[in-house]
C-alpha cells in the first residue's frame, strides 16, 4: 500500500513539474519528425499481462527494424538522441503508473517477443513485481549496455551479453526490494543519468551486483576499471 501511495504522489509531483517539458519536447519531436508525439511500446508486465509503455517518439515512423536499439541507429533523429541519452523519453511513464501498470520502481519490461523466445524460468520471476520506470537492472544498463550491445547484431548481443546480468541484477533487487532501496534506487537513477550524459558511468548497487552471482556467473559482468 505504502509503495503505491509513494507510485501515485511521487508520478503527481514528477508530471505537474514536467508539463512545461512535455510541451517543449513535443514541440521538438513535431519539427523533428512527422507523425505522433507519442510511442506505444507493447512490453509485459505484472504476472505476464501486456500494456502498452508510454514513451516520447525518438525515431522515424516509417522505419522499422531490430526490437533492441544500438547506439548510431540510423532510425532514432538527432532530437530523439537527446531524449533518449537523458532518458526524457521515459517521462511518459508516469502516466504508466497513474493507471497501475507500471510503478516508479521495478524490473524493466521487456518486449513480448523477447519474453516468450529467451526468458528463463528464473527471469520470469522478475514478473512477480509491477515493472519499473526505472530500478538497480535499468542503472546497469545505463552503464555497461553500451558496450555490451553490438551495432552488427543488437538483438543477438543483447540476448547474450546484456539481458541476463541485467536480469540478475533485477532479480537481486527482488531480494531486498523496499521503501528506502526504492528512495535509494531513484537518487541512483539521476546520478547514472548524469554519468552516462558525463562519460562517468554508475553502477548499481555493491550488494546487488554479488547478489545477481546467485543466477549468474560472475564472467558476465564487464570488469570495473
Amino acid at each position: 500500500m505504502l509503495k503505491r501511495l509513494f507510485d501515485i504522489g511521487f508520478s503527481l509531483v514528477i508530471l505537474a513539474l514536467c508539463l512545461p517539458l512535455f510541451a517543449a519536447v513535443a514541440a521538438a519531436i513535431k519539427l523533428a519528425s512527422p507523425g505522433p508525439v507519442f510511442y506505444r511500446a507493447r512490453r509485459i508486465g505484472k504476472d505476464g499481462v501486456a500494456f502498452d509503455m508510454l514513451k516520447f517518439r525518438t525515431m522515424h515512423v516509417a522505419n522499422a527494424g531490430a526490437v533492441i536499439t544500438a547506439k548510431g541507429d540510423v532510425r532514432i533523429f538527432r532530437v530523439g538522441a537527446w531524449l533518449r541519452k537523458l532518458k526524457i523519453d521515459e517521462l511518459p511513464q508516469f502516466l504508466n503508473v497513474l493507471a497501475g501498470q507500471m510503478s516508479v520502481v521495478g524490473p524493466r519490461p521487456e518486449d513480448p517477443r523477447m519474453v516468450q523466445d529467451h526468458y528463463t524460468p528464473w527471469m520470469l520471476e522478475t514478473l512477480r513485481l509491477r515493472p519499473g520506470i526505472t530500478s538497480p537492472g535499468a542503472v546497469f544498463y545505463y552503464a555497461q549496455g553500451e558496450g555490451l550491445v553490438d551495432a552488427a547484431d543488437p538483438e543477438g548481443s543483447y540476448v547474450a551479453r546484456l539481458l541476463p546480468p541485467k536480469l540478475a541484477v533485477e532479480r537481486a533487487y527482488m531480494e531486498r526490494a523496499g521503501f528506502l532501496s526504492d528512495l535509494h534506487c531513484i537518487g541512483l537513477t539521476a546520478a547514472a543519468i548524469l554519468g552516462e550524459a558525463t562519460g562517468h558511468p554508475v553502477n548499481p548497487p555493491r550488494q546487488d551486483m554479488e547478489l545477481a552471482l546467485r543466477w549468474v556467473p560472475a564472467s558476465a559482468f564487464p570488469r570495473q576499471s
